[in-house]
């Protein structure tokens, strides 16, 4: 995506779509910053919590969260980077045991992410994918922190533009491409894999990144399981009524079966 210094309008005017600016487009009160998250970047992240469920540790040490500031240098305090989603295992979700967290400071935790998840976007893309290079006493890269500094096992790209899905696993110190077959990934640590789902989140249809099982389904949210639940219901209800509607026709009395 191309960033637009100037807008042209028209009359009759174009779709707001070709000709209305975007946050990539328009300049930040901050001149270092990329753009802020659109409203993807919120529901993507969400989604991959809501279908995070992990059977070999307790809900309450495991840390999952989106767009936090991720403070990894004790010596840079200031430093940070803002992962779009990432996944700390045996940190407890709550700070102290009673506060949510407002950033995540490693070296004050003690573990690292184990899963990093970024959302493509224009101002962020080329960072994302390692291909830039920083000036010396400059904080470092994405990459290069992720890789390099926390060690983070599993890397995740993902363009929502393209549904282009890449992952990068650490051996040896260093980031190598995973094979991803049919838009899915298996980590066997976490026993849940991740992959591209074509579905409806929040009334918006389209490809999402989510956690599936072993068997391969696809881990429900809250939500799904209540309306998953109501369907079995009232499917057990409807089998009930046949069952008396049968015994009626019979001249069965359905009550005094029952007593």
């Amino acid at each position: 995506m191309l960033t637009r210094s100037y807008i042209e309008q028209t009359d009759p005017p174009r779709p707001p779509t070709e000709t209305l600016p975007t946050m990539y487009d328009l300049p930040s009160e901050d001149p270092n910053e990329t753009g802020l998250p659109d409203e993807y970047h919120y529901l993507q992240p969400q989604l991959l919590s809501a279908t995070l469920r992990l059977k070999n540790y307790a809900t309450d040490r495991i840390f999952s969260v989106g767009d936090m500031n991720l403070y990894y240098n004790p010596h840079q305090p200031n430093w940070y980077k803002r992962p779009d989603w990432f996944l700390v295992l045996g940190a407890p979700r709550l700070y102290e045991g009673r506060a949510m967290r407002l950033s995540y400071v490693v070296w004050q935790e003690g573990v690292s992410p184990f899963v990093v998840v970024e959302l493509l976007s224009p101002g962020t893309e080329k960072e994302d994918l390692g291909e830039t290079q920083t000036e010396a006493g400059a904080p470092p890269s994405k990459w290069i922190v992720y890789e390099q500094i926390l060690r983070v096992p599993y890397y995740i790209i993902f363009d929502r533009y393209t549904d282009h899905f890449r992952a990068f696993g650490l051996t040896k110190g260093r980031y190598h491409s995973l094979d991803i077959a049919d838009n899915r990934l298996w980590i066997p640590e976490l026993n849940l894999g991740l992959g591209t789902w074509q579905g409806e989140y929040t009334g918006v249809s389209r490809k999402w990144l989510r956690w599936y099982e072993e068997g391969g389904q696809w881990v429900p949210t809250d939500a799904e399981m209540a309306e998953q639940a109501q369907t079995q219901l009232l499917e057990e209800r409807r089998q009930r009524e046949r069952l008396l509607e049968q015994l009626r026709a019979r001249g069965i009395d359905p009550n005094e079966l029952l007593g």
